[in-house]
């Protein structure tokens, strides 16, 4: 076996070797049209180019289009981007809300879950504790606003 691989390793560079002598007697070999050429080895053109481009017109630049607030509601929903949105994907963003309700983590969130999770926001409202909420008491109780995302550019 291993007189068989060193005599197909041989044979191969063999081939290589006759490749590189066949490419090294191509470039020294004369042309006929270069041995023409041979007494003027710097020929200059006749026709330089110009940059005279005033008459030219190239082709207009893509124009961006303005993505609408609903569309970009849609791309976020969609996360499979098959342009549908289906009923997992609509529920998704809630799931997470819903796993901190479902304090017993059996998937199934009871009027007790619900109830204790806002009695418990009451009761951080209630600065008082006189088991009512004031128009300021009140106030504090607004969902939080969710900072907007910068828009990363995707130019390059």
């Amino acid at each position: 076996m291993l007189r068989g691989l060193l005599g197909g390793l041989a044979a191969l560079m063999l081939v290589a070797s006759g490749i590189f002598w066949w490419q090294g007697r191509a470039q020294s070999t004369p042309d006929a049209a270069a041995s023409e050429t041979a007494e003027d080895p710097i020929a200059e053109p006749e026709d330089l180019p110009t940059a005279d481009v005033d008459g030219l017109v190239g082709i207009a630049p893509p124009e961006a289009n303005e993505v609408g607030r609903e569309a970009r509601r849609f791309n976020q929903l969609d996360k499979d981007r098959d342009n549908r949105i289906s009923r997992i994907e609509m529920l998704s963003p809630r799931a997470k809300a819903f796993r901190k309700l479902d304090a017993d983590g059996n998937n199934l969130l009871s009027f007790e879950e619900w109830a204790v999770a806002t009695v418990d926001r009451f009761k951080t409202a209630d600065g008082n504790a006189d088991l009512f909420l004031t128009r300021q008491e009140f106030a504090t109780t607004r969902p939080k606003d969710k900072p907007r995302s910068k828009q990363k550019c995707t130019c390059r």
